[in-house]
């Protein structure tokens, strides 16, 4: 209001006006629902092979040392540069997947293998003295037990996932999805858009995360009535 430069910072009431705009544009449904599919597609592989993962790692502690270099790596480099190197092997459409799968996958296994290694062991040798099976600790035991560490991985990942799906949309431009509005507003100075669109991701980001997360409360609702 000071300045008076709407080029430099759009205000609310225009950025809402703008949104609202979107929300009758078929091609705003369109760009979400392309980088929604992708996204979800790396958040859900990337969480089911970080799980299955931690369960080998957490019973077999040679898989362990075997996965901690590859899992630090990835937590370690920055995104930007995986991004850049996927585009040599992959092509744009694919890159997103790609990238929220990578950053998915050492958040699933660090939170879930810490919850599975913390699960008390004398509830587990009591289990294998009666001969419970493998399945039923799992249910009764374990899965009980790492429910805090499964809700914060899912948080922190579900967060991740689509600031790195994005990120790698805005670099490699695939057609139609929101990176590539993202960086036609750049391109074209129109703050208004850009603002409207950080906006739209951030309520479907919200969105995707209470979802998933009332999902996973759902079920745990179910197992502990079993």
């Amino acid at each position: 209001m000071a300045l008076h430069q709407p080029l430099l910072l759009s205000s609310p009431f225009r950025v809402a006006e703008r949104l609202f705009a979107l929300l009758g544009e078929r091609a705003f449904y369109a760009a979400l629902g392309y980088s929604l599919r992708r996204i979800a597609l790396g958040f859900f592989a990337g969480f089911l092979l970080g799980a299955l993962l931690a369960m080998l790692a957490a019973r077999l502690p040679l898989m362990e040392a075997l996965l901690r270099p590859l899992m630090v790596t990835v937590k370690s480099v920055p995104v930007a540069s995986f991004i850049i190197l996927a585009l040599i092997w992959l092509s744009a459409r694919r890159l997103s997947a790609f990238i929220a799968f990578l950053m998915v996958l050492p958040i699933a296994y660090g939170n879930l293998l810490s919850g599975l290694k913390s699960t008390p062991t004398q509830l587990l040798e009591m289990a294998r003295l009666y001969h419970v099976s493998w399945g039923r600790r799992l249910l009764y035991i374990q899965l009980p037990h790492i429910k805090p560490h499964l809700l914060s991985a899912l948080t922190l990942a579900l967060g991740m996932s689509w600031k790195a799906g994005v990120a790698a949309e805005v670099i490699g431009i695939p057609t139609g999805s929101i990176g590539e509005q993202l960086y036609q507003s750049k391109v074209y100075f129109d703050l208004t858009s850009l603002y409207a669109w950080t906006v739209a991701i951030v309520l479907v980001s919200v969105l995707f995360e209470k979802a998933v997360l009332l999902a996973v409360r759902l079920l745990y609702g179910r197992l502990e009535r079993l």
